[in-house]
């Protein structure tokens, strides 16, 4: 997890959030938090760098749409993140 980036942190935010979201999904919900327009150029790459790491799971909706899932690894990293956060943060 401390390799990635921000970005890549929030792309598993989002996916464990949601149940299979397609890359659209994500996209909308990114946009929405960002309030911004995020390019295609900049989103695929990125999930395709959370899957190579095992921590997102890609499968085929249909033959034009991709679902994402998160991994148990990718969620065992986003609790040992959350636990570090917890440490420094105290709300």
């Amino acid at each position: 997890m401390n390799d990635l980036t921000g970005f890549q942190r929030d792309l598993l935010y989002v996916i464990s959030g949601f149940d299979r979201p397609s890359g659209q999904a994500i996209k909308e919900e990114l946009e929405t938090y960002y309030e911004s327009e995020s390019n295609h150029g900049r989103l695929y790459p990125n999930l395709d760098t959370v899957v190579n790491k095992d921590l997102v799971e890609k499968g085929e909706l249909d033959r034009r749409t991709n679902y994402y899932a998160i991994t148990e690894v990718g969620e065992d990293q986003l609790h040992e993140r959350r636990e570090w956060e917890d440490q420094y943060v105290d709300l």
